[in-house]
């Protein structure tokens, strides 16, 4: 066996192997393996590094493998990816062939001498060719310029003058700083599709009879059963029927511990089964999956502006006519052409569009290998600023499933007696109380007494009752205890009360347990900012206090309709408030959308509470809101500092060239060097920890 690549896992048919150099180009690899003898298909998992082969027999011989490394390591050039050189870029091939002509023109020409004349010399076609997308939206912009038509002004006025030289410093600096744009949004959107990549060719179907055949993906339908084993990805959305995996969900929720999957539980396309196998019946396929609309999501906040970027938009329409009466008012006084070129190639437009465009880019980006997509820049902007938080309660604060949190007995019963027969009671109830006793029994290894079935009733919205060992037994509320003719007297706790024939014998304490890490992120919220900590919630008086009693609430309203929400978020808005919404149901949808920030958590969230949202976590971990927050804190930091470091460089720029201490293109160098600088200061936010 090769020492690049040994076999992880094997069943008939199908084979992993575990490389240990570094897969570049998935593509190209799986292209060389499916050349091989034997071979049906393979697919390249970069995140675990490992291929997946199928193959006709039912074991791959060492042979093969040894043999496709082998080849694989014989061409290492063509395994790296082909990402996209800065030297291939349109832009940069024009201007290494305009500063050509400038070198060849003059060894041939001589310098220009200024004048219409100078535009018909090589250099000044060349670039004027090379600028055309400038020039074309400068030109139409002219009646309301923007930093285009300052740009297209200071390529034409060096022109004339007979400095080409400096035209082109204006031109390349100006398209160093759009590539480098250019590739922390690339660089962001490829990370989120290679992250979230399924690229499962074939799925294991189980069939009528149990058996698992190989088929394409492409062929499976929502109802199918399919099978996933360990190393794969899931392929599909759908619910654990069978079995129990261990399961690595980060690229979805990103939590990063592996969850334990059984019968049941949901799992998401684009998981990771690390041990185990697990059957599931499929929910989701293609471009209806959580992470094919996640992806889109991802994709289509990058092109939403925010305020922020609407603000340097307004900038520029002021700044830009700006430049042009300064440039004439000098040029009226001086004379001086130089002079009235540095008030052409030197401007605060570039630095702050460009910086924040890149500092929005990075940190959806940077979101979203947390697992929090954030939808466009003004997200992010008031998300920053927040400064109240509205939470709605059950799967929000709370887990949205109840437990048992004490077991109250009497007549001299135990804890385990009065567990037995609650739990016979309510064993064929589903109602959600009826499955927080049964979950307690299970925990603590308590068999259900043995009851008579055709005597079992339900006692729609009161109780449940049926017959263990002759005796009618009772669970439910207080007032049906009172209808069986129970007596309950005396100073007793709120529960689930158990009568077994005219006596109480026990009550069951029942709460929704607050969700782990919510009090640390109310904490987190309140230490960043957060005035306000607001619960609303469609329960009763009595469960919304209980909840507030034990988390770090401020204040709560009971009794919440949707549009009681929604009504809430509107009167805090109408005094000032910036209002984050944090919610995952369909009741919360209006006040998602009602909210400055809204903010759909956790794997029960409902579709409609992710469209409305503007963050959105697929994970139950309440801390990832807060590391949200803190990004977009992290974010309007950058672009502050960026305006100020443009408006100090840009202006002491100004200032030396009105007074003939530096020449044009000293100008444009210190210009489009501040430029690229913001800009490469707004792309460290790509990277987890840039601030």
């Amino acid at each position: 066996m090769s020492a690049i690549g040994e076999i992880v896992h094997a069943i008939p048919g199908r084979t992993r192997v575990k490389c240990t150099i570094r897969i570049e180009n998935p593509s190209l690899l799986e292209a060389i393996i499916r050349n091989m003898t034997q071979v049906i298909s393979a697919n390249v998992r970069r995140d675990s590094n490992s291929v997946v082969i199928y193959h006709e027999t039912e074991q791959l011989p060492k042979e093969i493998i040894q043999l496709f490394m082998n080849r694989a390591l014989a061409e290492p050039s063509r395994l790296k990816r082909r990402t996209t050189s800065a030297m291939k870029h349109p832009k940069v091939k024009e201007l290494g062939i305009t500063l050509t002509a400038l070198v060849v023109e003059r060894m041939l020409l001589g310098p220009a001498s200024g004048g219409l004349r100078s535009l018909l010399r090589p250099t000044s076609l060349s670039l004027i060719y090379a600028s055309r997308d400038i020039i074309s939206n400068g030109l139409r912009s002219v009646l309301k310029p923007n930093e285009d038509t300052l740009t297209t002004a200071a390529i034409g006025a060096s022109l004339l003058k007979g400095t080409p030289f400096s035209a082109i410093v204006i031109f390349g600096m100006s398209a160093v700083s759009e590539l480098l744009n250019e590739y922390t949004i690339g660089q962001t959107r490829g990370f989120i599709r290679d992250m979230m990549e399924i690229g499962e060719t074939f799925a294991w179907k189980i069939t009528d009879d149990g058996t698992e055949v190989k088929v394409p993906s492409e062929t499976i339908v929502p109802g199918d059963a399919v099978m996933i084993f360990q190393g794969d990805k899931v392929p599909f959305d759908g619910e654990a029927i069978a079995h129990e995996a261990e399961v690595d969900q980060s690229a979805i929720t990103g939590e990063y511990l592996p969850v334990h999957i059984k019968k049941g539980c949901f799992l998401f396309a684009g998981s990771v089964v690390t041990e185990g196998k697990i059957a599931i019946r499929v929910e989701r396929t293609g471009e209806d999956l959580t992470v094919s609309r996640m992806i889109r999501m991802i994709e289509e906040a990058q092109d939403k502006q925010s305020s922020v970027q609407l603000s340097s938009q307004n900038f520029t329409k002021q700044v830009v006519p700006m430049s042009f009466l300064l440039a004439g008012a000098i040029y009226f006084i001086t004379r001086d052409w130089n002079r009235v070129l540095n008030m052409l190639v030197i401007d605060y437009v570039c630095g702050v569009q460009l910086s924040t465009a890149t500092a929005i880019s990075a940190t959806i980006g940077n979101a979203a290998q947390q697992g929090i997509l954030m939808k466009g820049g003004q997200t992010i902007e008031k998300l920053a600023k927040a400064d109240t938080v509205v939470l709605d309660k059950t799967g929000t604060i709370t887990e949205g499933l109840p437990i048992v949190t004490a077991i109250h007995t009497y007549e001299g019963w135990s804890k385990e007696e009065v567990l037995s027969y609650a739990a016979s009671v309510e064993e064929h109830s589903t109602h959600p109380l009826a499955s927080a006793i049964l979950t307690e029994a299970a925990r603590l290894n308590v068999k259900s007494k043995p009851h008579d079935d055709e005597t079992m009733e339900n006692h729609v919205g009161r109780g449940v009752s049926v017959i263990v060992d002759d005796e009618p037994v009772f669970a439910g509320s207080l007032e049906f205890l009172k209808e069986q003719g129970i007596a309950l007297d005396g100073d007793i706790p709120q529960g689930i009360y158990l009568g077994v024939g005219n006596r109480l014998v026990g009550i069951f304490e029942i709460q929704d347990k607050i969700r782990p890490g919510m009090n640390d992120l109310l904490q987190k919220m309140k230490n960043n900012g957060i005035k306000e900590r607001i619960m609303l919630t469609g329960d009763n008086e009595s469960a919304a206090k209980q909840v507030m009693e034990n988390s770090f609430i401020d204040h709560y309203s009971a009794n919440q309709m949707p549009e009681d929400k929604a009504e809430m978020i509107n009167r805090l808005k109408q005094n000032g408030k910036i209002v984050m919404m944090i919610g995952d149901g369909i009741n919360d949808a209006a006040a998602l959308a009602t909210a400055d920030v809204g903010i759909a958590m956790g794997g029960k969230k409902t579709d409609i509470a992710m469209e409305t949202a503007d963050v959105v976590i697929h994970s139950d971990n309440p801390i990832l809101i807060d590391e949200a927050g803190e990004l977009s804190r992290k974010a309007m930091r950058i672009i502050r500092q960026n305006i100020r470091i443009t408006l100090v460089i840009n202006t002491g720029a100004i200032l030396l060239g009105t007074f003939g201490m530096i020449p044009p293109v000293v100008g444009a160098a210190v210009h489009n060097a501040a430029t690229i600088g913001v800009v490469a200061n707004s792309a460290k936010l790509l990277l987890k920890g840039g601030s």
